[in-house]
This record gives C-alpha cells, sequence and structure tokens, in this order.
C-alpha cells in the first residue's frame, strides 16, 4: 500500500504527459549542477569514454546523440506519417494553416539569428531557433489543464510535427558531413529492400528493426547523419504496426533516451565570462529567434492566412490564446540543442548555443504560461471570445 501511493502520484504525472519534461527538466538541472562542481572535468571526460570496436568505436556523447537519437527520431518518423494518413495533416486544407504556420516559424528565426550573426562564424547555427520541442511545449499546455482549448493543443500538435519534418529535412540538407558513396548506395539499397517488404504486406516488426539497425550503420558511414535512418524506418513500417511500434517506444524515449541526452548535451561549464558570452551575436540570435522570431513567424502567417480567408483558428480559439501558442512554440530544447551539437565544432560555441537554447526556451515558456494561465477556461467563454484580437 506504501508504495502504490509512493507511485500514484507518478503514475498521474505520466498519464498527463507532464512526467517527461518535468525529468528534462531535472536532468538539464542535474547536468548543469554537476558540470560546475568539483567532479565537473570528471563528468564531461565521462561522456568522452571512448566505447564500442572498429567503425562502431565511439564516445558515449557519439553513442547518445548518433545511436540513441536515431530512436527518438524513429518516434518522430512515426508520428509523422500517422498524422500524414490519418490524422491531423490527412486533409490538405486542414493541414494547410499549421504548415504554412511551421514554415513561418522555421524561417523567421533564422531570419533573425542571421540579422544577429550575419558576417560572423556563427551564422552556421542559424538553423538552431528554427525547431519546437514537441514533448517541452505539449507538456506546458498540459500544466494548464482545462485553460487551454482542445483545438489549440491539436495545433500544437500538428504544427510541432510539421516543424519536425522540417528539422529533419534542415538536418539532412545541411548537417550533413562528405557523402561516402558506397554507403550512400548500400543505405539506399537497404532502404529499398524496407520498402519492398512493406509492399510484399510483411506484417512482423522483427524484419524491418533488424534491418533497421543495418541502415542506421550505412547512413552512420554514409556522412548523412545517423539520426535520418530512424525516419526512414518509420516510412517503411506497415500501417497495422505503426501505433503498436509508436506505443512501445513511447516510455523508452520519454524515460530513458531524452533525459540521457539532456545528461549529455548540457554538460556547460559556467565560467566568469558567462555575461559576455551571453552579449555575444550568437547567444542574441539563438535567443531572439525563439522567444521573438517563432511566435512573429507562427502568429504572423496565421494571421495573413485567416485575412485572406485561407484558414481559421482553431474551434473556440482566441487570439490572445492563439499568441500564448505562438509563444510556447518557442520552447525549442532538445532539437534546438541537438542542431547546436552539429552547428559548430569548438565546444565554446557549442556551450554558448546550447546556454541560449536553454535560457530562450525558458522564456518562451514563462511568456506562453503568462498569456495562456489568465481567464476563464475555454468552455466558459462567450462565443465571441474567438475573435478577441
Amino acid at each position: 500500500m506504501p508504495l502504490r501511493r509512493l507511485l500514484h502520484p507518478i503514475r498521474e504525472l505520466s498519464e498527463q504527459g507532464k512526467l517527461a519534461g518535468l525529468l528534462l527538466i531535472a536532468a538539464t538541472a542535474v547536468s548543469l549542477l554537476v558540470s560546475n562542481s568539483g567532479v565537473g572535468p570528471a563528468y564531461r571526460a565521462f561522456w568522452e569514454t571512448e566505447v564500442g570496436y572498429g567503425l562502431l568505436q565511439k564516445s558515449l556523447a557519439h553513442w547518445v546523440n548518433d545511436g540513441l537519437m536515431a530512436i527518438f527520431f524513429l518516434l518522430v518518423g512515426l508520428e509523422i506519417k500517422r498524422e500524414v494518413l490519418y490524422g491531423e495533416l490527412a486533409q490538405p486544407r486542414q493541414a494547410l494553416v499549421p504548415a504554412l504556420a511551421a514554415l513561418g516559424g522555421v524561417a523567421v528565426p533564422a531570419l533573425l539569428f542571421l540579422s544577429f550573426t550575419r558576417g560572423t562564424a556563427a551564422s552556421a547555427g542559424w538553423a538552431i531557433p528554427t525547431a519546437t520541442d514537441i514533448a517541452f511545449s505539449l507538456g506546458i499546455l498540459s500544466l494548464l489543464g482545462n485553460r487551454v482549448p482542445f483545438g489549440l493543443r491539436v495545433f500544437l500538435t500538428a504544427l510541432a510535427i510539421i516543424d519536425d519534418l522540417l528539422a529533419v529535412i534542415i538536418i539532412a540538407v545541411f548537417y550533413s558531413a562528405g557523402l561516402h558513396v558506397l554507403y550512400l548506395l548500400a543505405a539506399a539499397g537497404v532502404f529499398a529492400l524496407l520498402l519492398l517488404l512493406n509492399r510484399l504486406r510483411v506484417r512482423r516488426l522483427a524484419p524491418y528493426l533488424l534491418l533497421g539497425l543495418l541502415l542506421w550503420f550505412c547512413v552512420l558511414e554514409s556522412g548523412i547523419h545517423a539520426t535520418i535512418a530512424g525516419v526512414l524506418l518509420a516510412l517503411a513500417i506497415p500501417v497495422g504496426r505503426l501505433e503498436r511500434l509508436e506505443h512501445a517506444l513511447q516510455r523508452p524515449v520519454n524515460y530513458l533516451v531524452l533525459p540521457l541526452f539532456a545528461l549529455c548535451n548540457t554538460a556547460i561549464v559556467l565560467t566568469g565570462n558567462v555575461g559576455a558570452s551571453l552579449a555575444s551575436p550568437l547567444a542574441w540570435g539563438v535567443g531572439a529567434g525563439l522567444l521573438l522570431g517563432k511566435p512573429l513567424g507562427i502568429v504572423g502567417v496565421t494571421a495573413g492566412l485567416v485575412r485572406l480567408g485561407w484558414g481559421e483558428l482553431p474551434v473556440g480559439v482566441s487570439w490572445r490564446r492563439f499568441i500564448g501558442l505562438g509563444f510556447t512554440a518557442g520552447i525549442g530544447f532538445t532539437m534546438a540543442i541537438f542542431i547546436a551539437t552539429l552547428s559548430f565544432q569548438q565546444p565554446a560555441e557549442v556551450d554558448v548555443a546550447k546556454l541560449a537554447v536553454l535560457l530562450g526556451s525558458a522564456a518562451s515558456a514563462v511568456v506562453g504560461i503568462l498569456i495562456l494561465a489568465p481567464g476563464r477556461p475555454p468552455e466558459l467563454e462567450r462565443p465571441d471570445d474567438g475573435a478577441e484580437a
């Protein structure tokens, strides 16, 4: 009984979708504290420990970012496929507004970032503030309970999924190393075999997962970032097994992969020059891109579509609440930090970018909550509240 009472609030948090976000916050806090303690050098050295043999001898950090994160991207790919097949993105007109809003939420932060970093080496990180962390952003909405209309959650889910798809494309095109043709051809061959299995109506998951491992290795060695293999594998998974695999991956990804990613990638040393680092064009570009660029791009594009009569706000959603959603989408965290690790070679630049992501995401979350929290629950609002500007 005592154990059941102890586990009950944890189970409740898990069912409400809040536990994953809280674990990420806790892992980030632990990593920052340990990195800046007396064991900080040993902690950072731990993630650089080489593990494996031959071509697969990599540091623990590489195994997390190139290996475990491929599982995260497999889950992302499954979510994208599900939404496109029979979810919020299945109907073109239904998908138009969140799709174009997501494009605005990528383009404006990138342009804002480049306006701060133009002419500097930091401009290589232009894609860092373009990403929305789907787990964190939806977690923030779940914390507000029934004060957030259901339509707003659906819109943010669709927008974040399209945002993830755009991030996958950006990583594949702009953040891949020199290509190795033989491995690239091998990866194409394995992917074709996966599609053939699907075409032949092979329904067992085991053959897909085994070939998925081979696909991951070929993509890893090809020069394209290894995580793209997760998305390619998701495209080949049979529809009948889609939700089963997605459900099976939810807990390992939320409670193991992403916390390990946070522990590994937020080992940031806060030196006496933190103020100078945060005053740099790189930090300003990332922070402004997330905090200002995201809401400007998302809300601006949506307002234009509504004015042109090409779309409308979700049912029961006022412009005030939609602006709150725009700020909430500025929570970049996982994907933004991931892109930061791909953007720069110098550890100091990576640390500045990561710290700016953390601060920009935190500021976006706070502003989003301040806008969304006040007022009555949506079901108590007057019918004309949706028209408020």
